[in-house]
């Protein structure tokens, strides 16, 4: 592509799960040629100063945000800083952002001399600025951090609720959508059972517009879906949310062509607009050593040190992401495992369920007695609070699986490392991706989904030991692995003789974008 300094406007939702990919999006781009704008409050951008290389064609702009005005703590400007009783209270303050994102438009504008930016690439969260973009005649996208097939049956799911008997719960009867009822008492056999799920819900069923995906259970929704309904203010919120996408131009999807084609078919049926695998897109070396804003609280180098002095494919790597966590009883049940099992580990931790997730870990209180003494006795685990150089860690020889809550960005990682997971889901569109993993792509195993059950300790070393030994199943999960990680490198390769998927996607993405500015729109 020819090398252009016209600007592309990014606008991420504010979570580390969103500002961080976003942020690798603003990197993909900048190689481009283009520069980019990007938008967010004032803490999130500070944080994000230190992630900028000397000479980026990167800005960062503040949106005003005053969060005690919207019933949020001061200062409360990202999800990580909150319980999850007020994370809907940050996203319906979102809204308050269409003046000053109106303004911020009209005002780049000016500054350009009246030239428009090339497109506005906002957060899935974010479907109403397509309505102020195309005020000022710039195309608008929509980038999705997540993968396909894990967007799209929760896309799905948001608008239908087919888990309910009745359509939508909102009473009405809907004879479209294909139900397997299963009683109570047979419900119970189940592996997976959890009681507290169970009312008038269908155990079983599918997806009423994405059938292909196949069948799901009630055990595979996220806490928020399990509550959805007439009443229910997030049921609320998605169901005016998701269908503003088929206002926009496009649709970036944080994915790959040849791995998700079941989730890409999905969005490009549903909504009749472009979309375009993109990924993976994650953060440059640099950045992943600032964590864009977030401290490290182990450097990468003490991390590599110790997995230097471990066998090849000997560690198990353990995860729920920056904003995830499990109940107590699990956590001293997976050290009970991890103890009697005798596998090498690195186990990130964070506080328990009811218990404020970015305070102080407490090893005396959530660990069995006398566990972290053993596993530095015996140099086979390595515990650490808050957050890992993960990057580092997936892509070294000794890690044999990911035990991960299956957020996209760590499946992302694993997977451009070609290294196996174990999921255990627990939030949002995670026991979808979990489902895409093993069902799909079938590089992973599952351990447990969600935190209302009683797992033992014997199925969590069966679990851990899969990977660990030589079963001719767990050799073909590492080969599909490797080849799954060889699909994600080709498609962001970009060489004279080769030139990957995600590559041509963006081109063409920007060959669309240009067309609308330039007074043609693109009528793909």
């Amino acid at each position: 592509m020819e090398n252009r300094r016209e600007n592309v406007v990014l606008f991420p939702f504010m979570a580390q799960g969103h500002i961080i990919p976003f942020f690798a999006l603003a990197q993909k781009i900048e190689k481009h040629g283009y520069s980019i704008t990007y938008v967010n409050t004032p803490l999130n951008i500070k944080k994000l100063q230190r992630s900028l290389l000397p000479g980026s064609s990167i800005n960062l702009v503040e949106i005003p945000f005053n969060s005690t005005e919207h019933g949020l703590p001061p200062g409360a400007e990202n999800s990580d800083s909150l319980p999850h009783n007020l994370l809907f209270s940050l996203l319906q303050a979102t809204m308050s952002f269409k003046i000053p994102f109106k303004k911020l438009l009209f005002d780049i504008i000016q500054e350009q001399g009246g030239v428009k930016p090339v497109c506005v690439i906002v957060d899935f969260f974010f479907g109403w600025t397509a309505d102020i973009a195309h005020e000022f005649g710039i195309f608008h996208s929509i980038f999705s951090a997540n993968g396909g097939f894990g967007m799209a049956c929760f896309y799905s799911m948001w608008l239908n609720l087919p888990h309910k008997n009745i359509d939508g719960g909102f009473g009405k009867e809907d004879s479209t959508v294909l139900y397997s009822i299963i009683e109570e008492e047979k419900l119970k056999s189940h592996s997976l059972y959890c009681p507290d799920v169970f009312s008038r819900e269908c155990a079983e069923f599918l997806l009423p517009d994405f059938p292909e995906a196949g069948k799901h259970h009630v055990t595979q929704l996220s806490p928020s879906l399990k509550m959805a309904g007439k009443n229910n203010p997030l049921t609320e919120y998605h169901r005016k949310n998701l269908p503003t996408w088929a206002n926009s131009d496009a649709i970036l999807l944080n994915t790959v062509e040849e791995l998700d084609k079941l989730g890409l078919m999905y969005f490009r049926r549903k909504l009749g607009i472009p979309v375009y695998a993109i990924g993976p897109a994650l953060l440059s070396e640099n950045v992943r050593s600032s964590r864009a804003g977030k401290e490290a609280t182990i450097s990468p180098d003490k991390c590599i040190e110790w997995l230097d002095k471990k066998e090849v494919k000997s560690v198990l790597y353990i995860c729920f992401g920056s904003m995830n966590t499990i109940s107590a009883s699990h956590m001293m049940q997976l050290a009970k495992s991890l103890d009697a099992s005798g596998i090498n580990f690195i186990w990130v931790v964070r506080p328990p369920i009811g218990f404020d997730i970015n305070a102080k870990f407490v090893a005396d209180k959530w660990l069995p007695d006398g566990f972290l003494g053993r596993i530095q006795d015996q140099e086979r685990g390595l515990i650490i609070d808050t957050w890992a150089p993960q990057v580092e860690i997936l892509s070294h020889k000794s890690v044999a699986a990911f035990l991960s809550h299956c957020g996209w960005n760590s499946v992302l990682e694993s997977l451009t490392s070609g290294v196996p997971l174990i999921s255990w889901p627990v939030g949002a569109e995670q026991f979808h991706n979990a489902k895409f993993l093993v069902e799909e792509v079938g590089v992973c195993v599952e351990m447990a989904r969600g935190t209302s059950f009683e797992v033992s300790q014997e199925d969590i070393i069966e679990k851990i030991e899969f990977f660990m030994g030589g079963s001719e199943k767990s050799k073909e999960i590492k080969r599909k692995s490797c080849e799954v990680e060889e699909i994600m490198k080709n498609a962001i390769r970009d060489i004279e003789i080769y030139r990957g998927s995600s590559v041509k996607a963006m081109e063409e993405f920007f060959r669309a974008a240009l067309l609308m500015k330039d007074g043609t729109k693109n009528t793909n």
